[in-house]
C-alpha cells in the first residue's frame, strides 16, 4: 500500500452525530494501523464555540480509547454559510501547515446539511481553498446527493462550477465495505464465475439491504426521503453496478466507474403502468414481536398521521445489454423487517434434465450463490449432493467462506477504507457524477408515477416481517421466491393496503 501523503483534513459538522460516531473513530482506526501519514491534521469547523481543548474534550466523551486521537484534533468556530469568514479559515490552515510542518494539501469533508454542499464549495473556491497550482485539494460529500434527477444535476453544476470532478469525493458508505469490494474479485478472478455470469446461465438476481431498525428520532427527515429515495436510488443501485457490470480493461477508478455506469444507462425504463407492476411500496404497521409491541411508522415522532412515504420497497428491473437480456433483477429494501441484513444472490439456471429425487426442490431452483455483506461477512455456495445410502436422492448443501475466519486478517470498517482511499486519491469506490444523474434518470419516473397517481397501492405489513406479501408474488417460476435469513418475528397483524 503506497504511502499516504501529508495533508490537512477539514470537517464541517464537526460537532455532529456523522463526525462522533464515524469519522473520528474511523481515523483513531486508521491511526492505530499507521496508515495515517507522518505529518496530519483534523480541523474541525462548526457553529459551536469549541477552542481545540473544550473540542478534544467533547470527543473523548464519545469515544473509549480516544488519547491517540486527540492531539491531532483542532477546532475553528465560524459560520459555514458567511463569505467573509472564509478568509480566517485560510489563515487558520495556513497556520496548522506553518506549525506543524504539513505541506497545504487539504480534504474538506462536507458533514453538514445537503442545503450546504453547493455553498461551502462556493466559498471555499471564493477564498483560494480550491485551487491545485503546487498542492491537492479534494471534498467528500455524504448522500443525498439530491432528491432527484434536476436538483443531482443541479448540484453536479454546481460543484464543477468551483472544483474538478477529480477533486469531488461523492461517499457511498455502501461500496466501503469489504464484501462489496470483493464481488469485483469474485467475479474477475475466478475462472468458475465468470463464464456463467449472464444471461445463458443466470435465472435472476437478488439484492436485498434490511433493517430491523425502524425510523427513530429521523421521522421528520425520513417522511421526506422513503426507502426508495434513501437508500435503492443509492446503495443498491450501486451494487447492482457492480454485480452487472463488464469486466474493466484495468483496475483503475475510471475503468471501473465507466462500466458502472453503462449498467445505468442500460437499464429498461419502469414508466407508467409498469410501475404498479415492477414496484412495490409498503409501510410499516404495528404489531408484537417477540411479545413487545412495536408502533407503526405513522405513529414516529415527526410523521404525519396520513404519511404516505414508503418505508419498504421491492423493484423488478431488466438490463438490456447483451450479457444481461432478458434477465430479472429484484431490489428490496425495507424498515422493521425481522433482520438487519444485506446480501447478494445470484441464482444460476438448473440444470436441464432431471435425473434424480430432490429434497426441498433443490434441482428444481438450480444453484445459488450468496455474497452476504453485512453482517458476518462472507460467501456462500449452495448446491446439490447426493444422501447418504441407497438410491439417488439429493438436498440441498453449503460451502461457505467467512471473513471471520481470517484470524490474522483485520476487516476494516467502511469509513475507514473510504477516508483512506480519498487519502491517498482513489476514487474508485466514490459515486461518479454521471452515474448519480443515471441513476436518478431511473427512479425519477417511480417517484413521479407515486406522486400523480394514488391509486398505486402502499401496502402496510407488520413489524418483524419481511415486507407486503404482494412482493412475495415478484419473482418469476413456481420454485422461486425471495431468499429470507430468517423467518418472520411478528405475532400479529395483518396485511393490508394503507
Amino acid at each position: 500500500m503506497q504511502k499516504t501523503e501529508d495533508h490537512i483534513l477539514v470537517i464541517f459538522g464537526a460537532s455532529g452525530d456523522l463526525t462522533r460516531r464515524k469519522l473520528i473513530p474511523a481515523l483513531a482506526e486508521l491511526l492505530k494501523l499507521n496508515l495515517l501519514p507522518d505529518h496530519f491534521a483534523v480541523l474541525g469547523i462548526g457553529r459551536s464555540k469549541y477552542e481545540d481543548n473544550s473540542y478534544r474534550e467533547m470527543i473523548s466523551g464519545h469515544m473509549e480509547d480516544p488519547s491517540a486521537i486527540l492531539p491531532l484534533l483542532h477546532y475553528h468556530s465560524m459560520d459555514p454559510e458567511a463569505e467573509d469568514v472564509y478568509s480566517g479559515l485560510a489563515q487558520r490552515l495556513e497556520e496548522l501547515s506553518r506549525d506543524l510542518q504539513i505541506p497545504p494539501n487539504y480534504i474538506f469533508y462536507l458533514a453538514t446539511p445537503p442545503a450546504l454542499y453547493g455553498t461551502i464549495p462556493q466559498l471555499l473556491c471564493a477564498a483560494g481553498l480550491t485551487g491545485e497550482e503546487d498542492n491537492w485539494r479534494r471534498i467528500i460529500i455524504e448522500k443525498p446527493f439530491g432528491t432527484d434527477y434536476p436538483s443531482a444535476s443541479d448540484l453536479n453544476r454546481t460543484l464543477l462550477s468551483y472544483l474538478s470532478e477529480h477533486q469531488v469525493y461523492r461517499i457511498d458508505h455502501y461500496l466501503g465495505k469489504e464484501t462489496v469490494q470483493n464481488v469485483l474479485v469474485t467475479r474477475f478472478s475466478n475462472g468458475i464465475f465468470e463464464p456463467l455470469w449472464n444471461r445463458n446461465f443466470v435465472h435472476h438476481v437478488e439484492i436485498t439491504a434490511a433493517e430491523s431498525l425502524g425510523v427513530g428520532t429521523r421521522g421528520g427527515y425520513y417522511d421526506n426521503s422513503g426507502a426508495l429515495r434513501d437508500m435503492l436510488q443509492n446503495h443498491l443501485l450501486q451494487l447492482l453496478g457492480l454485480v452487472a457490470m463488464e469486466p474493466p480493461t484495468v483496475i483503475s477508478s475510471d475503468a471501473i466507474r465507466n462500466e458502472v455506469l453503462k449498467v445505468f444507462q442500460s437499464l429498461r425504463p419502469i414508466e407508467g403502468k409498469q410501475v404498479a407492476k415492477q414496484v412495490i411500496r409498503g409501510q410499516y404497521v404495528a404489531s408484537h414481536v417477540r411479545g413487545e409491541l412495536m408502533e407503526g411508522y405513522r405513529s414516529e415522532k415527526g410523521v404525519p398521521e396520513e404519511s404516505r412515504t414508503e418505508t419498504f420497497v421491492a423493484m423488478k428491473l431488466f438490463i438490456d445489454n447483451w450479457r444481461w437480456g432478458g434477465v430479472p433483477f429484484y431490489l428490496r429494501t425495507g424498515k422493521r423487517l425481522p433482520n438487519r441484513v444485506s446480501e447478494i444472490v445470484i441464482h444460476f439456471k438448473p440444470s436441464p434434465h432431471t435425473l434424480f429425487v430432490q429434497h426441498e426442490g433443490i434441482t428444481e431452483r438450480g444453484n445459488a450463490l450468496v455474497i452476504r455483506i453485512q453482517p458476518d461477512e462472507g460467501i456462500l455456495l449452495k448446491f446439490g449432493m447426493k444422501v447418504p445410502g441407497a438410491g439417488f436422492n439429493v438436498q440441498e448443501a453449503n460451502m461457505d467462506f467467512h471473513y471471520k475466519d481470517l484470524t490474522d486478517s483485520y476487516i476494516p470498517q467502511a469509513y475507514q477504507r473510504l477516508l483512506l482511499d480519498c487519502m491517498q486519491g482513489d476514487s474508485t469506490l466514490y459515486a461518479r457524477g454521471d452515474a448519480v444523474e443515471a441513476a436518478w434518470h431511473f427512479v425519477d419516473p417511480i417517484l413521479k408515477a407515486w406522486k400523480d397517481n394514488p391509486q398505486i397501492p402502499l401496502h402496510g405489513y407488520p413489524c418483524g416481517t419481511w415486507g407486503p406479501e404482494s412482493a412475495d408474488q415478484m419473482i418469476d417460476g413456481k420454485d422461486h421466491c425471495w431468499r429470507n435469513p430468517s423467518k418472520n418475528l411478528a405475532d400479529d397483524g395483518l396485511y393490508c393496503e394503507l
